[in-house]
């Protein structure tokens, strides 16, 4: 699991330090923020502590109509629990008497530089917090978005992995991560695949060599994250291993505990397998939709019976 700190959000997000300056590396375990409410008004029962605290308008406006004697007691009551950091939004003002008390008390201060209404910056907080403390692991591999889905292309070096990344970049679909795919797991039934950073916007090609497929195909070959929806193997042609039944029994690949339908691609010369690819793809997004090939078929054959 990544180190996420208060500074990296001052970075992220552009945010102004008020307070708390020496105490930016102040690290940040929790995912998710909290906008204190009851907080406010004595109920800490169940006040998560490790919480990015955000200060909004409802909150700042509710401080203000305060009395002096009233508004000290409801701040040092929150900030003697010692939170990660405030952050507020929405362009308030009059924080003077936040800022004494977050001084005091060595917690950063910090607050938008523009005034974004306070959902959509928790909204795109939370949403960076959970992707970078989210426990992840490497794989070998090739992430492609196919249809608007996440595939996960496995296999033994040199099988064709990249090729056929290379190959489905040119029916118009988008690289994510090639040879290191990094996945990421946002809840129990989330994974995401993404790259490691180094090998951005890179596809390696055996006798070709290294392409960088933004800067050949334009930006609409890669994009950075896809949520992983099929674990696709591809493998060596295997006589007599395959049959044509006509509904396989479906398998399932576990990364982190959560269970990524599993599908494989044996390999022969004259195989389209970019084609097989996209047909998995379809198929899946139907399957979803609570539609079956197979069985739409055996209901034709028992009514000719």
């Amino acid at each position: 699991m990544k180190i996420l700190t208060v500074e990296d959000l001052v970075r992220k997000f552009s945010l102004k330090v008020l307070t708390g300056e020496n105490k930016l590396k102040q690290q940040i375990k929790q995912s998710r923020s909290h906008r204190p409410g009851l907080e406010f008004v004595g109920h800490f029962d169940f006040f998560p502590t490790e919480r990015v605290q955000i200060l909004g308008r409802k909150e700042i406006t509710y401080l203000h109509k305060l009395s002096i004697e009233e508004r000290q007691m409801r701040i040092g009551n929150i900030v003697k629990y010692h939170p990660p950091c405030f952050i507020v939004t929405a362009g308030q003002e009059g924080l003077t008497y936040l800022t004494q008390y977050c001084l005091e008390e060595g917690i950063p201060l910090l607050c938008t530089n523009e005034p974004h209404p306070t959902s959509e910056f928790i909204t795109n907080l939370d949403d960076y917090m959970l992707k970078t403390l989210a426990p992840a692991i490497a794989v070998h591999g090739v992430c492609i978005n196919v249809y608007g889905m996440g595939i996960l292309l496995r296999g033994n070096s040199g099988v064709g992995k990249s090729e056929t990344a290379h190959t489905m970049i040119g029916r118009g679909h988008r690289l994510v991560a090639d040879d290191i795919v990094v996945l990421k797991k946002l809840s129990p039934r989330t994974i995401l695949g993404t790259h490691d950073g180094k090998t951005k916007e890179f596809l390696a090609l055996r006798s070709i060599g290294l392409l960088n497929v933004v800067r050949l195909y334009g930006r609409k070959a890669f994009q950075d994250e896809t949520r992983i929806a099929l674990d696709i193997e591809l493998t060596k042609w295997q006589k007599n291993s395959l049959n044509n039944e006509l509904d396989h029994e479906a398998k399932y690949t576990e990364y982190m505990g959560v269970q990524i339908p599993h599908i494989e691609i044996q390999l022969q010369p004259g195989r389209d397998v970019a084609g097989l690819i996209e047909a998995a793809a379809n198929n899946w997004l139907l399957k979803q939709q609570g539609y079956s090939a197979a069985e739409e078929f055996m209901q034709r054959l028992e009514s000719d019976i």
